[in-house]
C-alpha cells in the first residue's frame, strides 16, 4: 500500500499549479487557504478511498468524514500553504494513515524540491528511496526549529519564553514555516529539536512517524504521545536526551494548554 500512497500523493502534486489559483482567508491574513488546497485534498480523499474503502478522513480544510473508523487517513494537502502563496519552497503535502491510535504510514512529499520521505511503522524512514536516520548532535550544537505560534498571537510571549530560554543553549533557530517539514528535516539530520506552541494533528501526523522510524522522538506536553482531536503543543528531538531536555524547558514557561 505504501507505494501505491506514494504515487497518489505524487499525482496530487500536479494541483499545486505556480499561479492562478485563488486565496481565501480562514479568520485573518495569517490563517488561509488556497484554490489548491481544496484541489489536492478533494484528489486525495477521492483516491485514498478507493485505495483503502471504508476508511475514515481527518483533513484539515474542515473535512472530518468518520474520524472514529479503525483506520483513518490524516491529510494536510498543502503544510505551509503561507510559503506556498508566496512561492516559497518550505510547504509540502502530508498524508498519514492512523490504526486506532498508532500511525501506521507516513508520506510527506515537497514538490519544489522533489523530495519524498515516507515510513511504515517498524520499517525505517526514507528520503527518496534512501535510508534516513536522525544526526547525533547534542543539545549545545542543535539547529532549533520554532515559531510563535501564528494562530494564537495571544500566546507568543509564552513561545517567546521557551525560545529565549533554549537559543542560548543550542547553535542557532530556524523557522521554515511547515511543520511537517520541520520533523522530516530532524528525521534527515538537517536539524535537532523542534517545539511549536500549536499544531494540529495533520500538521504532525506523517511526519511524527517518519522521525520515530529514523530514530527521532516526538511529544506532546509531560512527554506524552500527541493526540488526534485538538491542537496542542509538540517537541521533537533527534534523541531523549535531547527531548528531555527541551521537554523540561517548554513543560515548565507551559504546564497546560493554554488555548481551547
Amino acid at each position: 500500500m505504501l507505494q501505491q500512497v506514494i504515487s497518489i500523493v505524487r499525482k496530487s502534486a500536479g494541483f499545486m499549479v505556480a499561479d492562478g489559483f485563488r486565496i481565501e482567508q480562514k479568520g485573518g491574513l495569517e490563517n488561509i487557504v488556497t484554490s489548491s488546497d481544496y484541489a489536492v485534498q478533494h484528489f486525495l480523499c477521492k483516491e485514498l478511498a478507493k485505495l483503502l474503502p471504508g476508511s475514515g478522513f481527518i483533513c484539515e480544510e474542515e473535512d472530518y468524514l468518520d474520524p472514529d473508523k479503525e483506520m483513518v487517513w490524516v491529510i494536510d494537502p498543502i503544510d505551509g500553504t503561507c510559503n506556498y502563496a508566496r512561492g516559497i519552497d518550505d510547504c509540502c503535502i502530508s498524508v498519514a494513515l492512523k490504526k486506532g491510535n498508532e500511525i501506521i504510514l507516513g508520506v510527506v512529499f515537497c514538490p519544489s524540491r522533489n523530495e519524498m520521505y515516507y515510513a511504515e511503522a517498524g520499517k525505517g524512514a526514507f528520503l527518496n528511496g534512501k535510508p534516513i536516520h536522525v544526526s547525533t548532535r547534542p543539545f549545545a550544537d542543535a539547529l532549533f526549529i520554532t515559531a510563535l505560534g501564528v494562530y494564537v498571537k495571544q500566546c507568543a510571549a509564552l513561545s517567546n519564553k521557551v525560545i529565549m530560554e533554549v537559543y542560548p543553549q543550542v547553535n542557532d533557530l530556524r523557522r521554515f514555516g511547515s511543520a511537517a517539514l520541520d520533523l522530516c528535516y530532524i528525521a534527515a539530520g538537517r536539524c535537532e529539536l523542534m517545539f511549536e506552541i500549536r499544531l494540529c494533528p495533520w500538521d504532525y501526523a506523517a511526519g511524527m512517524l517518519i522521525l520515530n522510524e529514523a530514530g527521532g522522538c516526538v511529544c506532546g506536553l509531560g512527554g506524552r504521545q500527541p493526540g488526534f482531536d485538538r491542537p496542542e503543543p509538540v517537541m521533537a528531538a533527534n534523541n531523549r536526551d535531547n527531548l528531555a531536555r527541551l521537554m523540561s524547558i517548554v513543560d515548565k514557561h507551559i504546564p497546560s494548554i493554554p488555548y481551547m
